[in-house]
């Protein structure tokens, strides 16, 4: 039969927009981690305006460098990789020219709504409703236009990048849709569907397969791609990246629960957690092992070129992160690593190292053939990579000494058994780190700028019009035979089944997965019962758990006006800064209280357990402190506490309470299934009258003289804030031994 052959060309326009979304959005997020890196280390440069708080502007800058840099990046190297490998241009221009700028139109959505304080408070998925809504649209349109593209091809045979691509679309498909059902309130404000310990597991669920399926899946595949390119050199094994891939692929989406050590989760779910983080080290450098073996018989390259330097940098990364994160999920190095600023420089470390520098390396190697002229400088591409190194070297370096002495600072006791540190005087300690930190991000954000630079210039070097050439192959036909010749009749046995040994070795040349490549609905289908079996072990088991939480009577829903206070508190970002989860172990315990319950957290949407402890963990703070010692904490935190970084609060003091929009609040939460009485009818005239007895309070212990007005307190935010805060804790009861008890003993032993 004679073979059909058909012209076409490839959308490479698509592949431009996608390069400078990624380098303008990474520098304005880089340059957003600078501030508040600033801000950590001299809390006065906060700022008067809510918006430009810590506590607002962090999820903003995660959000920027994972999905407007991070994600611009993967879909840049996607589309340009994809034609290449499937010979075809995308499947429709249409569909590539709206997930461009439905991306972007998300982005600016976020760097709108976050620092305006509308936030789901889960990390990675802190957008509101009408965002994810956004985002799922943008990415069905992505996957109709890449899984079209692939159904069009005219290469049979899937490599193993496109493995890796397809795995990223599905699995974080189903990641976003389950991580965020909630129940609306309002035009911006939601409560997921989940609560207390099936809403901290469902989130990092969610959390560490978003690293997984959005941080390293599809830049594996971008390695698979561009290395191979850049050195001039097919990928070293083809069995070392089929078992990379379908182990990675299955072991990573069990991996989630080791976030949560030691809480409220089940322990049975946090151990299995920790065993397949442990196995994800193996295919994990089984990955590393194949990208960098890749370069054989090519290092003297590395040393002349950059753009391998930048590679070769990042899957080393890529190991190290590796490696380290099996590492932290064993339970003992998490006691000590956890809620500490080890996890900020292990993300980093793999951030920087391996997102960005890849990133660096594909743009810089894309760059010339994009606009169809000689880079710009190849000697400021070299001067970036240098400074991005250092940079890095700086920024994780400080920062890991920070997060192990905090953890051990955490943990000490002095002779007499008692606390030695304050948790104050632990954070203290940290400023020279923190100021290391913006020293060396100041470096790689430098980099990032000479980059963007380097290709603005050489973009303006440009031919007038860009060559767009055609391309030949043969179509695909339906009568394809299969090169496998299968067994012989005198292989076969007289039952005519196929022998043992011939399928041992049709599995170890892997012919099998050769035909599974040539059936891309097949493969895909294959990759989504992979990731969805190894999710439902998990997620069935702990769903059903739900009826068998230990209930404690005494844990009731929140009061309006304490909801209110809840819905501040995780507009303003505190749970960046504080937890709300004391693990059984005995330093902890002595400083903050008795250890948390999962009967705790029943009315808890969404669960605020946090991940770091920038400040002290809240979980016990209902009465130790007075409503007015709140009150000036939240308004001036240095005049309560000299050595604290928190950012001040004052406006809060000012901006009056929307009891209208609360009453919605308690709407959603008695949709949620939460027993208010009266299903939470008069909601504002208990909230009223709560807020009055607050300020009545605070201006008692003002004292006269002290110019506050009940009257005018009580309708201000900042009392449903201390509502808030004043219940947390209080509903169970608790063995009293916080950190105030030692302090305490302390000045009575002197």
């Amino acid at each position: 039969m004679t073979e059909r052959i058909e012209r076409f060309r490839y959308d490479d326009d698509i592949v431009r927009k996608f390069l400078f979304a990624t380098l303008i959005w990474g520098v304005v997020g880089m340059l957003v981690g600078i501030v508040i890196a600033v801000q950590l280390a001299m809390p006065s440069l906060n700022g008067s305006h809510p918006a430009l708080t810590f506590g607002r502007l962090r999820p903003l800058h995660t959000n920027a460098v994972i999905f407007a840099f991070a994600g611009n990046a993967i879909f840049c190297g996607i589309y340009y990789s994809t034609q290449r490998l499937l010979k075809a241009r995308m499947f429709s221009d249409a569909l590539s020219k709206f997930h461009f700028w439905g991306w972007q139109a998300i982005i600016v959505a976020a760097a709108i709504t976050l620092p305006l304080g509308f936030n789901q408070s889960k990390e990675y998925a802190e957008l509101e409703w009408p965002i994810d809504l956004a985002i799922a649209v943008v990415w069905v349109a992505f996957a109709v236009n890449f899984f079209g593209t692939m159904i069009r091809r005219r290469e049979r045979h899937l490599y193993v990048a496109i493995w890796f691509y397809i795995a990223t679309i599905v699995t974080v498909a189903l990641l976003h849709i389950f991580n965020n059902l909630v129940v609306v309130a309002s035009a911006l404000r939601s409560y997921p569907i989940y609560a207390g310990v099936q809403d901290a597991f469902m989130q990092w669920w969610y959390g560490h397969n978003a690293v997984a399926f959005f941080l390293t899946t599809p830049f594996l595949g971008l390695m698979y791609y561009f290395m191979p390119k850049a050195a001039n050199r097919p990928v070293f094994s083809y069995k070392l990246s089929i078992l990379h891939f379908w182990t990675l692929v299955f072991i990573y989406i069990w991996a989630g629960p080791h976030h949560l050590h030691y809480t409220a989760l089940p322990a049975w779910a946090a151990t299995l957690g920790m065993l397949f983080s442990l196995m994800l080290w193996m295919p994990s450098w089984g990955g590393m092992i194949n990208g960098l073996l890749t370069l054989r018989g090519a290092w003297h390259k590395v040393a002349e070129d950059p753009i391998l330097k930048f590679m070769v940098v990042a899957i080393t990364f890529y190991g190290m992160s590796t490696f380290e994160g099996p590492m932290l999920s064993i339970k003992t190095v998490n006691a000590l690593s956890h809620y500490t600023d080890w996890t900020i420089a292990h993300v980093h470390a793999g951030g920087l190292g391996w997102v960005g520098f890849l990133t660096f390396g594909m743009i810089y190697w894309l760059a010339p053939r994009l606009f169809q002229t000689e880079l710009f400088s190849r000697k400021l591409m070299t001067t970036h990579f240098w400074i991005g190194t250092l940079g890095m070297m700086l920024y994780v370096v400080p920062i890991y000494v920070a997060g192990i002495t905090q953890g051990l600072m955490w943990f000490a006791f002095d002779a007499e058994g008692l606390l030695a540190y304050e948790f104050v005087e632990t954070t203290d300690k940290l400023m020279v780190f923190y100021w290391a930190r913006v020293f060396g991000g100041v470096l790689y954000v430098s980099g990032a700028l000479l980059c963007l630079y380097n290709c603005v210039r050489t973009w303006a070097s440009r031919p007038a019009t860009y060559e767009v050439k055609e391309h030949e192959a043969p179509a695909l036909t339906d009568d394809y035979v299969d090169p496998d010749p299968g067994p012989t009749e005198l292989e076969k046995s007289p039952a005519h089944v196929v022998p043992l040994a011939y399928k041992l070795e049709r599995f170890e040349r892997a012919a099998w997965h050769r035909k599974w490549e040539r059936l891309p609905i097949f493969f895909s289908v294959m990759v989504t019962l992979a990731v969805v079996v190894a999710s439902l072990f998990e997620i069935i088991p702990t769903f059903v758990l739900k009826s068998n939480v230990p209930t404690i009577a005494t844990v009731t829903p929140y009061t309006p006006l304490e909801l209110s206070g809840r819905d501040l508190y995780i507009q303003n970002g505190c749970n960046n800064c504080h937890s709300q989860m004391i693990r059984p172990i005995w330093a902890e315990t002595q400083r903050y209280g008795e250890y948390s319950k999962a009967g705790e957290f029943v009315y808890d949407h969404p669960f605020l357990w946090g991940s770091r402890r920038i400040g002290p963990d809240l979980a016990r703070e209902g009465g130790k402190y007075p409503h007015l010692w709140h009150l000036r904490h939240m308004i001036d935190p240095q005049s309560t506490t000299p050595q604290s970084i928190m950012p001040a609060y004052a406006w809060m003091a000012d901006e009056t309470i929307d009891f209208d929009d609360l009453q919605k609040s308690v709407d959603a939460m008695v949709t949620l299934g939460v027993p208010y009485d009266n299903d939470g009818a008069g909601a504002i005239e208990h909230a009223k009258t709560q807020a009055k007895e607050i300020a009545d309070k605070i201006v008692e212990q003002a004292g006269a003289g002290s110019g506050l007005d009940a009257t005018s307190l009580a309708g201000k935010k900042i009392v449903a804030m201390i509502a808030y805060l004043q219940r947390l804790g209080t509903d169970a009861k608790l063995t009293a031994a916080p950190e105030a008890e030692d302090a305490t003993r302390k000045e009575a032993k002197r």
